[in-house]
């Protein structure tokens, strides 16, 4: 399977919203792989590198004019409506990998206490790969291409998301490094 070529039948070569998502999956995943690697972990690397160059394809779908995106939706539907089109490209373990990386996920809870637009669903990463791909994410913004955010500053970005949110970044940080 050839992410790119998935990403191209649904972006346009050359666009800048194509160059925004290609610089950040390009981030997300060569972090995600180096931490695969010296984590000593069991994880499928072939599929890592695949699934963060898909975890955003949904992003042209959603209302985000700074990042070059003029779809209806809100940008927080952003990982679901990516793996409605991963599913319909034959890629349900790639579309989890969409579904779950918001944040560090988004519990049915939470998406029923802050009423957002999401399926009614816990989309929260459970694999390894999931897990990563995701905690990878949180160091790259689609507005700073190419510039990891530093620890420092991860941490208080995730620190507004709540106490689970920090808990689990945490969990993540012990479990694959920096």
């Amino acid at each position: 399977m050839n992410s790119l070529d998935i990403i191209e039948k649904y972006y346009k070569k050359g666009t800048p919203l194509y160059d925004i998502l290609l610089s950040h999956s390009v981030s997300v995943s060569n972090k995600a792989l180096k931490l695969a690697r010296q984590s000593g972990l069991d994880i499928d690397l072939q599929f890592v590198q695949e699934a963060a160059m898909l975890h955003d394809i949904g992003i042209f779908l959603t209302d985000a004019p700074s990042i070059q995106c003029f779809g209806k939706h809100s940008y927080v539907e952003h990982g679901y409506l990516g793996a409605e089109l991963l599913r319909s490209e034959g890629l349900p373990r790639h579309a989890l990998v969409c579904e779950r990386h918001t944040g560090t996920g988004i519990s049915l809870e939470e998406i029923i206490e802050r009423n957002l637009p999401l399926p009614h669903r816990d989309m929260v990463p459970v694999s390894l790969e999931e897990q990563l791909i995701c905690y990878a994410d949180i160091f790259y913004s689609k507005t700073r291409l190419e510039q990891e955010t530093p620890i420092v500053k991860v941490r208080q970005k995730v620190a507004r998301w709540g106490e689970q949110s920090s808990a689990k970044f945490e969990e993540w940080f012990s479990m694959f490094g920096q």
